[in-house]
């Protein structure tokens, strides 16, 4: 069976007709003042589904979020959880906990303290805290820190100590915003393992809010990337990468090579385009109903693109001439710019399978740059 990347794990409730969302928003908006920071935006999430919202700086992810715990008032539409309407429902009736960026632990109490703190709150008893505060400090491996306070704590404890009090009143969903910023890089992704491994141990629905792709397409079970309060796509981390919706998609997400061009022919699932400025002809799968004379975008991973000293037998499309313009080498793979004769940079990644390379590529190099016909994606928005 052909697929975009591997399977995490066996999970696809959207690919049921018969499931019925867990989370739904429903044409929602929310305005401030004069500006739209939601825009009529539909979202179905299911249960159990490990969810991420993504995209840059002010698009509307985190103000989303916030309906959903109750902080904020949609201007319109309906947020739906389980079936009930949440309009109305103050944050701390509903069954949804957010985890701040910040962690925001109290500094005077222990962890114990910290984890019990909302158990305290709704009135459980002495007995049955104790109980579920040992759960969780066993649930998130802080056993012998019990007994510190949050100062004492490294960022990535105070991390685990912010999750466990978050999961401890066993809410329906997790709300988690940017919550491995604070990490460093290795730590970081350390804690995605960590994160997904607790999400399906507790069988919680959890949604991630992130300007990170990599964390992101590590964690989530589907993204939503998400631009000036709309969603331009919704799919899996794979699908998202291989099979963008849009030029903007393609753009946001990892390295891309996109080309500007024109259609000249399309025949047995095949497009020939024309990419008139950097002297290329290329050939493309595409399921796409095209037309002569179309306007298009070719989109193409620096990793499918080959780069080689000698020209390939058939040049003709699909390959190009170019200058070797830098070299970024990041220990697992390295990344070469070619700038073509009409000053256009082509990226192109190499696995570095082996350890030692004989007469490596360099600098100033004349090279040619090729790819194959199901390498790339025809755009058309």
């Amino acid at each position: 069976m052909e697929s975009f990347g591997s399977f995490r794990r066996k999970f696809a409730p959207w690919n049921d007709p018969a499931a019925k969302p867990y989370i739904t928003f429903e044409k929602v908006t929310k305005i401030f003042g004069d500006f739209t920071a939601v825009d009529d935006l539909s979202l179905d999430v299911f249960n159990r589904e490990f969810f991420a919202l993504l995209g840059a700086s002010g698009c509307g992810k985190t103000t989303l979020m916030r309906m959903l715990a109750g902080f904020e008032e949609p201007t319109s539409g309906r947020i739906l959880l389980d079936g009930q309407d949440l309009r109305g429902i103050p944050p701390y009736r509903r069954p949804v906990n957010m985890m701040f960026q910040s962690y925001a632990l109290f500094p005077h109490m222990t962890v114990e303290g910290n984890i019990a703190f909302g158990l305290k709150q709704d009135g459980m008893a002495k007995s049955e805290i104790d109980a579920r505060v040992g759960e969780m400090l066993k649930l998130v491996k802080l056993e012998k820190f019990a007994k510190r306070k949050p100062h004492q704590l490294s960022g990535g404890q105070r991390q685990r100590v912010a999750l466990a009090r978050a999961v401890a009143k066993r809410p329906k969903v997790l709300l988690l915003d940017e919550p491995l910023g604070a990490l460093d890089k290795k730590l970081r992704e350390e804690t995605q393992f960590e994160l997904m491994d607790l999400q399906v141990k507790l069988g919680l629905t959890f949604m991630v809010v992130t300007h990170d792709q990599e964390e992101a397409m590590t964690m989530a079970d589907r993204i939503a990337v998400m631009d000036h309060g709309r969603i331009m796509q919704v799919a899996t981390p794979a699908e998202v990468y291989e099979a963008p919706a849009s030029k903007f998609v393609a753009d946001f997400i990892g390295n891309v090579n996109i080309l500007d061009g024109t259609v000249e022919k399309v025949a047995n699932g095949e497009a020939e385009i024309t990419a008139a400025a950097q002297g290329l002809t290329i050939r493309a799968e595409t399921g796409k109903a095209l037309a002569p004379g179309q306007k298009v975008w070719f989109a193409v991973r620096p990793e499918k693109i080959r780069i080689n000293r000698e020209k390939p037998q058939d040049a003709s499309f699909n390959a190009v001439e170019g200058e070797l313009w830098d070299i970024a080498y990041f220990g697992d793979m390295t990344v070469f710019h070619v700038r073509l004769d009409n000053g256009t940079l082509i990226k192109a990644a190499s696995l570095n399978a082996v350890r030692k390379t004989e007469n490596p590529l360099t600098y100033d190099e004349r090279v040619w740059v090729s790819f194959d016909t199901d390498a790339g994606l025809v755009l058309t928005a």
